[in-house]
């Protein structure tokens, strides 16, 4: 129900955008988020928005570079990556809470999407 796409192959300073569409229902309602997975790491909290889009919430490494926002027209959710470096190289996963509202755990998300694959070369 969530299909994550935009992911591919960078230099380091450039920009992607990723997009996350849902389809299904309708998540104009729920807490949106991106997470990132490195090889050989956990998956990691990026960047959350709330349901109208009035608030948004980043993880340090990424403040500052990243955009996250919504357009629930479209039932879809956005990651404007900006500055890119080699750290952020990872496979993205967009996700959608239904209950908890603007959170950085993980365990909150209730849907998840099937992950897209951003590579930052140096």
């Amino acid at each position: 129900q969530l299909q994550a796409f935009g992911g591919g192959l960078v230099q380091a300073g450039g920009s992607l955008r990723l997009s996350c569409a849902a389809s299904g229902r309708t998540f104009s309602s729920y807490a949106m988020a991106w997470f990132r997975q490195a090889p050989g790491q956990e998956r990691a909290f990026v960047a959350g928005v709330n349901w109208d889009g009035a608030n948004t919430y980043y993880s340090e490494s990424v403040k500052g570079r990243f955009t996250i926002s919504r357009d629930n027209a479209k039932n879809t959710v956005y990651l404007q990556m900006n500055s890119l470096k080699p750290m952020d190289t990872a496979v993205y996963y967009c996700a959608a809470d239904r209950t908890f509202g603007l959170t950085y755990l993980e365990e909150h998300y209730d849907y998840w999407g099937q992950g897209t694959l951003v590579t930052v070369s140096s």
